[in-house]
């Protein structure tokens, strides 16, 4: 056996700065992705790159705010990135290339806008 490093999942815990039974809730919601090793009386022990991966899901959460299901839908597909911000550079690429292709589409784009504005300053007020 190489000498891979173990972290308990109360080490985890402090370096994410997320409850255990956080951790433990995130199990059950990505078992593809995390997958601790238990050790003698249940104890959970994260590999390396299982505590990567609860990085990555940490700051997609609560960094980026996608919900468990949109997390679920990147490991699905297999697109979990490496990194959030990783995450954060697709999107900013994709909504780039999310262009009006006439002068009607960007008339329509801007009643959205105009409309989802209103909508928004009406639900400051309520």
């Amino acid at each position: 056996m190489d000498n891979e490093y173990f972290a308990s999942i109360n080490e985890v815990s402090k370096r994410l700065s997320v409850p255990a039974h956080t951790l433990r809730y995130w199990e059950k919601q990505f078992p593809v992705a995390i997958r601790p090793t238990t050790g003698a009386g249940g104890r959970r022990y994260y590999r390396a790159e299982t505590v990567d991966r609860l990085i990555v899901i940490r700051d997609l959460l609560y960094k980026q705010g996608l919900t468990i299901a949109g997390v679920k839908k990147l490991l699905r597909e297999g697109n979990l990135p490496k990194t959030a911000d990783e995450f954060t550079q697709e999107i900013s690429v994709s909504s780039e290339s999310v262009k009006p292709q006439s002068k009607q589409d960007s008339d329509k784009l801007d009643v959205v806008i105009s409309l989802l504005e209103g909508a928004k300053n009406l639900l400051k007020t309520v």
